[in-house]
């Protein structure tokens, strides 16, 4: 003979918490916000939930583990209106309830999965283009792609990072040229790094009156001259109007302005990108000598002069 079994009526915290799946801390919880209402309490003074309270329960776990907020699904609880409706309907009525917070919640996670698509997207480029070419634009990258792997020093690429920055893709895409014949001729690469250190040791011990700073000015400026015939001569004075056309048929919307999309673009004649791009050059810390900026501004006042 088959034993008969009776359920309880009543269960605690703890049987309960157990069956929905979740903790009696959580459950705790969820009175404290208000969330589930209190259940009536035993003889020993401790909480029993009955059938309804598990439904509730179920719910909560369900709806939660689906991403709604805890807040939003005791609004939803809230009003017994539209709660009713949506039961009624299978969680499809058209009150303000637990239906129109699973449309809100589904509109967040379309957002959420473009927003991994596009993460995902720039993973996959970093991995194909290799970490720090990844980090640019691909119109950046376009102009770098024909040069030989190992060519582009580290500097190279964290310099067009910064470019990229202030002065957007098109900008970036621009100094790229630099780059690509400093890369293809070894000679110019070498006076380059000759340069470059010799700026680097005006540092703060150097005066800015000391003849060693127009000295190296003017060696810049020679060098920015030499690449400068450099970059005419390869043909990449055409491939930079090239470039700027490309980059108009992209943007023809920030043309009219003569802006990038974030109003920062190179050619921007307003005042307020030009504040954008010194107030972005304002917050880039170079830690230069008082010796190197004076050397810097000779070395323009030679550009000018010979403009």
């Amino acid at each position: 003979m088959y034993s008969s079994f009776v359920p309880p009526r009543q269960v605690r915290i703890g049987d309960a918490a157990a069956f929905v799946g979740t903790t009696p801390r959580a459950i705790r919880h969820y009175h404290e916000i208000g969330l589930l209402p209190e259940p009536v309490r035993g003889g020993d003074g401790r909480r029993r939930y009955g059938y309804e309270d598990i439904i509730r329960l179920l719910w909560i776990r369900r709806t939660a583990d689906a991403g709604i907020a805890l807040d939003d699904i005791r609004d939803a609880f809230a009003d017994p209106a539209s709660a009713e409706a949506d039961a009624v309907a299978g969680i499809g009525g058209t009150g303000d309830g637990i239906a129109s917070v699973l449309e809100r919640l589904e509109e967040t996670l379309v957002a959420r999965e473009a927003e991994l698509r596009r993460q995902r997207t720039a993973v996959r480029r970093m991995r194909a283009e290799g970490s720090r070419m990844g980090l640019l634009s691909d119109f950046v990258t376009d102009r770098l792609k024909d040069l030989p792997e190992g060519s582009l020093r580290r500097a190279d690429l964290d310099s067009l990072l910064v470019t990229e920055r202030i002065f957007g893709p098109l900008g970036a895409a621009v100094q790229a040229g630099r780059f690509v014949a400093l890369a293809t001729h070894p000679d110019l690469r070498e006076e380059s790094d000759r340069v470059d250190a010799a700026e680097e040791a005006l540092d703060d011990t150097i005066a800015v009156d000391d003849p060693r700073v127009a000295r190296v000015a003017a060696e810049r400026h020679a060098f920015e001259e030499a690449l400068h015939a450099v970059i005419e001569d390869s043909g990449q004075a055409a491939s930079d109007d090239a470039l700027f056309d490309s980059w108009d048929a992209l943007h023809p919307a920030a043309t009219d302005e003569g802006t990038g999309e974030d109003g920062t673009g190179p050619n921007s004649g307003s005042w307020q990108a030009s504040k954008s791009v010194l107030e972005a050059i304002g917050k880039m810390p170079y830690d230069f000598s008082p010796a190197r900026l004076r050397c810097m501004e000779l070395a323009e006042e030679l550009a000018a002069r010979d403009a």
